[in-house]
């Protein structure tokens, strides 16, 4: 049996020399030991080779049953883990397979019960559209990217100054007079080379909204004043899409998610109208804690994860408000108003 063994080893370690595939190497083995059991059922149990070759067939059809089974356990391992990275997509979704670097690095959601390898594709095959690249969305961005999600694009018409960058943290000293929305995603990039950006460095207006919200699966608001979110949620009602909104004063940050397509309110059915100028002093004016827009862009993105995936119970129907003064958090339960200008289900009288 030794001289068989050494046969084998030999065959296997001129296989790894001349670098001949696995495969080839495996079928000379297996065709070494069919030859071997052949020999024990047509020699008498009297000859010469049989006996140096262990006198009987038992062994090698033993030893050629546990082969068989770890090959298939192996060849069952790998299918398995093919229909665990590609999910059985159809063709159309064959873009969706991750490679193993993303493997790696989503690993820490894949193994979230509630997200798992369906919902990293879910976040894959998502595209957000984040309106604003400043305080809020920079974590926005920051988050979505590293969270693996396929397309974000980001409109914004402003340059990083030096007095953004207190809380605008996706942005750089050397960023300075650069277009916002190019800063950001450079940084994007610079994070996630598998996630791709569309920097739009124009202003949002009622002529381009729609046509843009319907390149988007959802919209995620982070700007610092009133007109441009009323366009904003007036324009994702009408297109379909859920909205998830976040506002900052001082040391208070607030965030709900706005989709009235599936029975929320929308952003107008509690703030139906623009304040006078003046009532609501902008960030430059009022001034703003540094780290909030971390924590509430921080919650925007972990709801729009949750929207993407299924998991959990998002922000519809209720407003989250954060008091980072107080390290207070309260809940307000919102509803739609039948009378909404821009959602409602009747005319008000």
């Amino acid at each position: 049996m030794l001289l068989v063994f050494i046969l084998a080893g030999a065959l296997w370690a001129l296989g790894a020399v001349l670098g001949a595939p696995r495969r080839l190497w495996l079928s000379m083995i297996g065709f070494l030991w069919a030859g071997v059991v052949l020999l024990h059922l047509v020699l008498p149990q009297t000859a010469p080779l049989r006996l140096a070759t262990g006198g009987s067939a038992a062994p090698w059809l033993l030893l050629g049953g546990f082969a068989a089974v770890v090959l298939l356990y192996r060849a069952g391992l790998r299918r398995v883990r093919a229909r665990a990275v590609a999910g059985e997509a159809p063709k159309e979704q064959s873009s969706r397979a991750f490679s193993d670097a993303e493997l790696e690095r989503y690993a820490r959601h894949i193994i979230l019960r509630e997200v798992g390898g369906p919902g990293q594709r879910a976040l894959k095959g998502a595209s957000v559209l984040v309106i604003g690249a400043g305080g809020l969305g920079s974590p926005v961005m920051s988050y979505l990217a590293a969270a693996g999600v396929g397309t974000i694009g980001v409109i914004d018409d402003d340059e990083v100054d030096l007095s953004n960058l207190q809380r605008q943290v996706i942005h750089r000293d050397a960023d300075i007079g650069t277009p916002k929305v190019h800063s950001a995603a450079a940084a994007v990039r610079a994070l996630n080379p598998h996630v791709q950006m569309r920097p739009y460095a124009r202003r949002l207006t009622d002529d381009i909204a729609a046509d843009l919200f319907a390149e988007y699966d959802m919209i995620l608001d982070g700007t610092d004043n009133f007109a441009t979110r009323h366009l904003v949620n007036r324009t994702a009602v009408a297109t379909g899409k859920p909205l998830i909104s976040g506002a900052l004063a001082q040391w208070e940050g607030q965030l709900s998610v706005f989709d009235p397509a599936n029975g929320a309110p929308c952003y107008a059915c509690i703030f139906p109208d623009i304040p006078a100028a003046g009532l609501a002093p902008s960030c430059a004016e009022a001034g703003v804690m540094g780290p909030l827009p971390g924590v509430i862009g921080a919650m925007m993105a972990g709801e729009a994860i949750k929207v993407i995936t299924g998991a959990g119970t998002p922000l519809r129907g209720t407003l989250l408000i954060y008091d980072a003064l107080y390290a207070d958090a309260r809940r307000i339960q919102i509803k739609r108003r039948a009378d909404c200008a821009v959602c409602g289900t009747k005319e008000a009288t």
